[in-house]
């Protein structure tokens, strides 16, 4: 069974994720923010992090840079709903630091479902 970190500050959005992942027959661990999402990978590497971008304490361009530096394999895909600037920006510099695909919120469930199967079918070299 894939092991999802899923990284996000809003506990309700984490929630609605997490449970729509867990149908999906993925493990999930929750962390509300950059710091703790890196502590989950130290203890055990997953397979995905899915992860928000703006957020407190370190936030998820940061954080998607930590997660290609330390663990090269692991996939990732950021989400947004925008904040000062439009989501599109945010997403397009989660590209460019490293994700291997990006969700614009708010998304659909079946949208989801789609995009994490795609990520987690191509191996990170």
């Amino acid at each position: 069974m894939p092991n999802i970190v899923l990284v996000d500050d809003d506990e309700a959005v984490r929630v609605i994720v997490r449970m729509a992942l867990e149908r999906m027959g993925y493990e999930v661990r929750e962390a509300s923010n950059g710091r703790e999402a890196m502590k989950l990978l130290a203890d055990r590497t997953p397979d995905l992090v899915l992860t928000d971008i703006i957020m407190p304490e370190q936030e998820g361009i940061e954080t998607i840079g930590a997660v290609r530096r330390k663990f090269p394999t692991v996939r990732v895909i950021a989400m947004s709903g925008g904040g000062r600037i439009s989501a599109t920006d945010y997403l397009q510099t989660a590209i460019s630091m490293g994700a291997d695909a990006v969700l614009a919120k708010p998304f659909a469930n079946e949208e989801l479902e789609k995009l994490v199967a795609k990520v987690l079918a191509t191996a990170r070299a």
